[in-house]
């Protein structure tokens, strides 16, 4: 599963997906075996102010008293109460001990009836049923050699059950009806589920734990202008006499039950192919709303490429009998990586245009890989997620590394560590693989995703190329259609290398935290030598010593030398012969160290760096610290580097360019100028314009570089030129405004409503007010934010109107984060109430010491007035915490 979420939004989310790394829950294991670790006492006799022996939070794996071996079922739907009528036929036998009870998860059903199925004959069995588990009795006691047949016939109401969610996977409702009775014109009419972590059996009575493992099949009956997809192939099509249809989905391969799904809606399905290795043709298809099946195959078009990398990378052919992906309303989290049918959020749409300017190939990527990681291979228990999770992140650097390039690998494998490193600093550190856990939902946070992808970046470069993707295909092989759990990845591993791996993987899956380290070095020019000096500074009580392989690199003018050392100690001084002073001392050369570090250094050798220097990060670490130079030297690094060949090191260098503009300023101007206009990167050009207009704010020759920017084919290159011109010509601005109010491109309507928010008035306010009816999700979350200071500049009587959506945001916002939102701007609305009042209370008390009574009286009048509104505002807000039972907000409310 891949979360997106955009940066206004990100540390809300961070807040709440990395609470696990508190520090009470890090220090209950202690790294050790949480089932091992209880209070110290001598022999475990409590003794006069020991503190009272307990064990540890641990949440092991599900106890499978039953094997689910098929689940079959059929369903149909009421739309106008949003319920599916449901029956379930189950085949199961114990899964060693003789048993006559079968439990299932069922969350929220009518549970109908419930029988034995023998052959022809049907037998009503008596069962409990709690509302979340359904406990059958069955007609006598099975042996493991058995296999029987219940027949559920059930009534599932996902909106009528009390629901959950978290950050990263906003509703666990399982089943979601999308306007279902069509009144909402902007929005498409769909069915669709989502499993992960175990809501489907919010729809269907299963076992629903990722250790569990089943084929199934599925008929839907459903409108017959309806488009269904489901797991599997669709073995059979056939028209009802009602003017339904029943599609059936059949799914001969074993998988977890949540990575069952089914999606419904008037979709068209744009079909494409992929080539097996025995020459035969599987489908691959793409399902959109029809709007965009024109560009359905500029979204998703390299996906059977994508296919054929992986199949050939990992050593193990894609496993699967099909692969499709659907583009959803209203989805609740990022991607979720169904077992051959993938469901993307709405983001993922996007027109030829919008293209330009980014595509979401590394979210293909990272649902595709999962069908070896996750969906072939499923992690035993969620404590092992970073099976699933960490895999699947890698993939997007694989990917990127195969079709783009080292550069822009390197580029986003540093993003993914820095967003690991900055949870950490909000929520402390984590073990990679734990079982203590408050809510299994912690589980999908910076560490399994983030953090997983750069660790296994790290053992590919510790035993190679050929060990790496060896040791995987032995891991996929091994345990194809079974859980598994992190010490079969390293059995995998030492099984190829012939290593005991246990060093690597207990610092970095079975630990907390990553090294903090600083490198220094000296020429001893006497000894003919220099020394590197690799200190690790991290808190040992939380965080391992680590062993870490580290390549050094020296430059001398006679060449480059490589040496390779083990840093084990936490100080540790190399010493390298060298027949003058280095050029340049380059730690961790091959740059994939995952940890945060201080390297000390002369500038001599970081501008050295940045030309010679082989990889991405050598430049980009180069340009950092020039960019915190005075020296003219590395303003001069800093002018260079806007020509990088890196498009993402040429906007580093724009943005690192404050010291550089004492000294380059008509060198930096007319290069940012040249770049705005020529550069053929969109994002490239946009940044250039932006810093021009920073940077060179009186120069008005550049309002023809922003007229032309307002024309380009580039929506972030338009909306950089359009927030330009508003810097310099508020009337023009105001007026092009106008002319791209009706795009339905986000970075343009974002600035158009920045404008508005800035220079807007009551004319605009209908604006706001249709973009609003029309928006969900990240972009109303982000544009409520902008509404909120429009709305600060306007009379009272179009507060009124704003406050009442927010007041409905808070209440009936969905999901958790965009209801938040409503918290949040109400909040913010009180606080303007209350500074107004300040403000007028103060002018009130200064106007009458001038004896200017009259107006004192005015702003008096203001005061009360705005204080009156501040303690309505406090009221409803207040009402609303009452209210309020979704857990994910109140943790921030308290």
């Amino acid at each position: 599963m891949k979360h997106v979420i955009t940066a206004g939004l990100s540390a809300l989310l961070l807040m709440s997906a990395c609470k696990t790394g508190s520090k009470e829950t890090s220090k209950q294991t202690g790294g050790k075996d949480p089932v091992s670790n209880i209070a110290p006492t001598a022999n475990n006799q409590k003794k006069d102010g020991d503190p009272e022996p307990h064990r540890p939070r641990y949440n092991p794996s599900a106890t499978r008293e039953n094997d689910i071996i098929h689940t079959k079922l059929e369903v149909k739907f009421d739309f106008s109460k949003a319920h599916l009528l449901g029956k379930a036929t189950i085949d199961a036998r114990p899964y060693f001990y003789p048993t006559s009870i079968l439990e299932l998860d069922a969350k929220n059903f009518d549970i109908h009836k419930v029988q034995i199925l023998n052959g022809g004959n049907a037998k009503d069995l008596t069962y409990e049923y709690d509302g979340l588990k359904l406990k059958i009795k069955l007609d006598r006691e099975y042996k493991n050699t058995e296999i029987y047949q219940v027949m559920i016939d059930y009534t599932a109401k996902p909106n009528e059950r009390e629901t959950g969610g978290s950050a990263a996977i906003s509703s666990d409702k399982g089943l979601y009806f999308i306007n279902p009775d069509g009144k909402d014109g902007n929005k498409h009419v769909e069915i669709w589920t989502q499993g992960e972590t175990e809501a489907n059996s919010c729809w269907f009575p299963t076992f629903d734990k990722p250790n569990e493992k089943m084929t199934h099949e599925i008929y839907i009956t459903i409108r017959d202008d309806f488009k269904t997809l489901s797991n599997g192939l669709l073995v059979e099509s056939k028209k009802n006499s009602d003017g339904t249809r029943t599609d059936h989905w059949k799914m001969s391969k074993p998988h977890a039950p949540y990575l069952v799904m089914m999606a419904i809606g008037d979709f068209a399905v744009v079909k494409d192919k992929w080539k097996k290795q025995n020459g035969q043709e599987m489908e691959v298809s793409y399902y959109v709303e029809k709007e965009y099946e024109q560009y359905a195959r500029d979204i998703f078009g390299k996906t059977p490429k994508m296919i054929e990398y992986f199949s050939k990378r990992l050593g193990v052919e894609y496993p699967w009998e099909k692969y499709a992906q659907i583009v959803v309303r209203d989805y609740v989290s990022g991607a979720m990586e169904n077992t051959t049918a993938t469901i993307h959020g709405d983001f993922l749409y996007q027109t030829k245009r919008e293209l330009l300017d980014g595509h979401n190939e590394s979210i293909i990527a990272h649902e595709l890989f999962h069908h070896w990681f996750g969906d072939l291979v499923t992690c035993e228990s969620w404590a092992n997620l970073p099976l699933n999770e960490s895999f699947a992140n890698y993939s997007q650097f694989l990917w990127d590394e195969y079709e783009h390039g080292a550069d822009e690998a390197d580029h986003y494998a540093f993003v993914e560590m820095n967003g690991y490193i900055l949870s950490t600093k909000q929520g402390g550190y984590a073990d990679m693989i734990r079982f203590n856990y408050s809510d299994k939902e912690e589980m999908f946070d910076g560490h399994s995703y983030n953090k997983g992808g750069r660790i296994l970046h790290m053992l590919r470069n510790v035993v190679g190329d050929d060990a790496f993707f060896e040791s995987i295909r032995v891991y996929l092989t091994d345990n194809q259609f079974q859980p598994a759990e992190m010490h079969q990845l390293r059995l995998a591993f030492e099984k190829v290398t012939g290593e005991d791996m246990n060093w690597f993987f207990n610092q970095w899956f079975y630990a907390k935290g990553h090294p903090l380290l600083k490198f220094t070095q000296k020429y001893e020019e006497s000894k003919g030598r220099v020394a590197v000096m690799i200190e690790q500074k991290q808190n040992f009580q939380e965080v391992p010593l680590y062993l870490l392989p580290i390549d050094i690199d020296v430059y001398t003018s006679t060449g480059k030398f490589t040496h390779s050392v083990k840093a084990e100690n936490r100080i540790d001084t190399f010493y390298i012969n060298v027949n003058e002073k280095p050029l340049l001392v380059n730690v961790d050369s091959r740059k994939i160290l995952l940890c945060e570090k201080e390297d000390v250094k002369p500038l001599e050798q970081w501008i050295y760096q940045y030309y010679n220097g082989p990889k991405y990060l050598d430049r980009r670490e180069a340009i950092e610290e020039c960019g915190k130079s005075s020296d003219e030297k590395a303003h001069k690094v800093l002018v260079d580097a806007l020509n990088d060949k890196s498009p993402f090191l040429r906007e580093l260098a724009m943005k690192n360019l404050k010291r550089a503009m004492k000294t380059q300023k008509d060198a930096i101007h007319d290069k940012l100028a040249g770049i705005s206009k020529n550069d053929p990167k969109p994002s490239v050009r946009a940044t250039a314009i932006r810093q021009l207009s920073k940077n060179f704010s009186d120069d008005k020759s550049l309002t023809d570089i922003y007229e032309m920017a307002v024309k380009d084919s580039s929506y972030n290159v338009l909306s950089a030129g359009l927030e330009a011109i508003s810097h310099v010509d508020e009337k023009r601005a105001m007026e092009l405004s106008k002319q791209f109010e009706k795009e339905k491109n986000n970075d343009v309507r974002m600035t158009v409503a920045e404008i508005y928010a800035e220079h807007g008035g009551v004319a605009e306010h209908e604006f706001f007010l249709e973009n609003l009816r029309n928006m969900s999700g990240f972009s109303k979350y982000e544009f409520l934010t902008i509404y909120s200071n429009y709305l600060k500049r306007q009379p009272d009587a179009e507060i009124e109107k704003g406050l009442k959506i927010f007041e409905e945001t808070a209440r009936n916002g969905s999901p958790w984060w965009l209801k938040f939102s409503g918290y949040q701007q109400l909040s913010s609305f009180q606080g303007y109430y209350s500074k107004v009042e300040l403000e007028m209370t103060t002018n009130a008390e200064s106007l009458r010491k001038e004896g200017k009574n009259m107006e004192a009286d005015q702003a008096q009048s203001e005061a009360v007035k705005a204080k009156n509104k501040s303690e309505e505002i406090a009221k409803m807000i207040n009402d609303l915490k009452a209210k309020e039972t979704d857990k994910n907000i109140l943790q921030f409310i308290k």
